[in-house]
């Protein structure tokens, strides 16, 4: 609804970077050691908790959930804004995710925002501050990011720079998979 905080609860693209360590430990290898490598592998395994999430969501009267996937943080954040009729500012530096997302991306010129996060929920709430606060409590990462309008725009700030959401494009994960 216009007016709700937005929550992310669990690092984004930890599914996707699970994947390309399976998939791409060679190429990993030339720059990161192995326990950095199995340590990617792993960080599904270690974080994959959305169905917990997504009860104490329900328990704090969300008033929308959505369970990141295909298309990552930027698909999930279209997909909801647009299935609730609302605008939105989020700022892209809140968005919780795992340095070791961002290196793997860096090595492939992915976008992380645009991988596969199965695990992580985007949430629309009323004092979404007191659901991060349970959800910290419980031991999972969360983060208000922003907020929805009852306009149409739908903007992501970074820093100083503001641009506007784009529709959801393919999966970087199935990109990076068909080369």
């Amino acid at each position: 609804k216009p007016g709700d905080e937005l929550v992310v609860a669990c690092p984004v693209a930890l599914k996707g970077t699970s994947v390309i360590a399976k998939n791409k430990k060679d190429k990993l290898a030339e720059r990161f050691s192995a326990g950095f490598i199995q340590n990617c592998v792993s960080l599904w395994d270690a974080y994959g908790a959305g169905s917990i999430v997504w009860k104490i969501a329900q328990e704090a009267d969300a008033n929308a959930l959505y369970a990141m996937g295909e298309g990552g943080f930027l698909s999930a954040l279209w997909k909801m804004a647009e299935a609730s009729e609302v605008g939105l500012e989020a700022d892209f530096r809140k968005v919780p995710i795992r340095q070791e997302t961002i290196e793997v991306c860096e090595i492939f010129d992915l976008n992380p925002y645009k991988l596969q996060a199965d695990g992580a929920v985007l949430i629309g709430i009323r004092g979404g501050e007191a659901l991060v606060q349970r959800l910290r409590n419980e031991g999972f990462v969360a983060e208000v990011i922003g907020q929805t309008n009852s306009g149409n725009d739908r903007l992501l700030y970074s820093g100083g720079s503001a641009r506007y959401l784009e529709r959801p494009a393919e999966d970087e994960l199935q990109q990076l998979l068909k080369e």
